[in-house]
């Protein structure tokens, strides 16, 4: 009985950990609109579609490319090994970002209709991307706790909470605002989606710049890669923000 009260509360934690930061940053994208905010029950309704069906969308689409490509790859949700081959990284740099940004977005397209100003489409994006990072977190850190301890868990899940949590916004919030002007203005989606394909994949090459470098300028190249990583995703999450006040306009 001690044992499943104890596995209860650590799932719960582990839950409190990954998706109450998303959470908190929808809050405030959201509330970076100063005129006619988007109501939370449509938020969140994305938030969750990004946090479920699209995270099991996009683990499907990957699994069936590696195994179409024939490749040789065991992977309990993690990207990077001690030693990356050109297996991994084909997969984080080139099919983990054309899946996961398209998988993210079919929510958004699917409440185009909802939307009242264009600047809304990257509300909408962001709120699917971090859903999709909430559960994502919830998967590493679980991993971590499990291989690594405490210690371990509260590592990845600081850093990721500065990092990918972020990365899933803004390049879903980037697509986000092609399918607005997609419905609303008649421009073609595809610079949009390949704009959040290349920021994923920038993003994920610097994540991983430690471990292909550690070789060669040893953990010199870890400080590199993170520094970058965060530098785009704060970057990138302050620039749409940037942007939404552009747009943000009393009717």
């Amino acid at each position: 009985m001690a044992t499943t009260a104890g596995t209860a509360v650590f799932l719960t934690i582990l839950v409190v950990v990954a998706f109450v930061p998303s959470l908190l940053y929808l809050i405030w994208i959201r509330n970076t609109e100063r005129y006619q905010r988007e109501p939370y029950g449509r938020l969140l309704w994305i938030f969750i579609y990004g946090a479920v069906p699209s995270v099991f969308i996009a683990i499907i689409i990957e699994d069936l490319l590696v195994g179409v490509l024939d490749l040789n790859l065991e992977r309990i949700y993690q990207i990077f090994g001690e030693n990356p081959d050109i297996t991994t990284l084909l997969l984080a740099l080139v099919i983990a970002p054309f899946v996961e940004e398209a998988a993210k977005s079919l929510g958004v397209f699917g409440s185009r209709r909802r939307m009242r100003d264009i600047e809304d489409g990257i509300i909408y994006g962001a709120a699917a991307g971090l859903g999709f990072a909430a559960t994502e977190n919830l998967l590493y850190e679980g991993s971590a706790f499990l291989t690594s301890g405490a210690e371990a868990l509260v590592t990845i899940a600081v850093v990721r909470t500065l990092s990918s949590a972020l990365l899933h916004a803004t390049s879903s919030s980037v697509l986000g605002l092609g399918i607005a002007r997609s419905s609303w203005q008649g421009r073609g989606l595809l610079p949009y989606y390949l704009g959040a394909v290349a920021i994923h994949s920038v993003f994920n090459f610097a994540a991983s710049f430690g471990v292909i470098y550690a070789g060669t300028i040893g953990n010199v190249a870890n400080l590199i890669g993170l520094v970058a990583a965060l530098a785009l995703a704060i970057g990138g999450i302050s620039i749409m923000r940037v942007k939404i006040r552009a747009l943000d306009r009393p009717n």
